[in-house]
């Protein structure tokens, strides 16, 4: 008892001794893990896109669209055009035949869309007076078209022109979009996912047909991600079939972890 009683008193002692600091108030940045802070926003900071490997853009709820230089820290430019907070952000890459730019295209509760040039940081593009606020981006860069995702799910081409559209009839309307196999998409819209394909037919005019609804969730879905894994007895379904692909029961105390595909088998 007197040993355990003296290696206490003695680690203690080592531990008041060591140069290591606690985290509190007295230690305000966290040197194995803060590298910076970048501050330039007055209000909340919801999005964050990498540009390249040496920017990225932040937005928020202060309208602003800031672009930084990862390495240094450097706020290299301030995109000022929306009146309202930033309710989604993507890049896009513009492709003409001699180069491939990457753009950012922002949306506002100010019911506008916006596409900016981050080497300048000039609005080359802009729409004004939508029906609603835009809730959530999504580009399919194969296609070399963009979705928003509100009231209604639209299309649009790299020179913001509206292909398609979509009404919604939920109350919510969309707030999470993710792009599936087969040029298909999924929308996530109050406690449904809503299943859509986009074709071309005979007479070239984009379609955006409805293939399926999916309402499993009890509560309101608020995100939606692309699964190439699972852990504990997760099944795998196929969107597109809707039938399982395949189950797999994890051990709790496994620390493997097991892949699988999303794919219409």
């Amino acid at each position: 008892m007197l040993r355990w009683i003296l290696g206490s008193r003695e680690a203690q002692s080592a531990l008041e001794k060591s140069s290591v600091l606690c985290i509190g108030e007295e230690q305000p940045q966290n040197c194995f893990t803060e590298l910076q802070v970048l501050k330039g926003h007055f209000d909340i900071v919801r999005f964050l896109v990498q540009i390249d490997d040496f920017r990225c853009a932040s937005a928020g709820d202060d309208g602003l669209v800031l672009v930084w230089n990862t390495e240094t820290g450097e706020k290299l430019l301030e995109l000022r055009g929306h009146s309202q907070q930033i309710t989604a952000i993507t890049t896009f890459k513009c492709r003409n035949a001699l180069t491939t730019q990457t753009m950012l295209i922002t949306a506002s509760s100010d019911r506008s869309l916006s596409l900016w040039d981050p080497d300048t940081g000039n609005r080359v593009q802009t729409i004004a007076d939508l029906h609603s606020s835009v809730k959530c981006l999504l580009v399919l860069e194969r296609l070399c078209l963009w979705l928003s995702g509100g009231e209604e799910l639209c299309v649009w081409n790299q020179d913001f022109q509206l292909q398609c559209h979509q009404p919604n009839p939920s109350d919510t309307g969309i707030i999470a979009l993710i792009e599936l196999p087969k040029n298909c998409v999924a929308a996530a819209m109050d406690k449904e996912i809503v299943i859509y394909r986009l074709t071309v037919p005979a007479d070239s005019v984009l379609c955006l047909t409805e293939m399926q609804r999916l309402s499993d969730h009890r509560d309101q879905i608020r995100a939606l991600i692309n699964v190439n894994a699972v852990g504990s007895g997760l099944y795998v379904y196929s969107v597109l079939t809707k039938t399982v692909l395949a189950y797999r029961k994890v051990a709790h105390d496994s620390n493997v972890l097991h892949t699988m595909l999303l794919s219409d088998r």
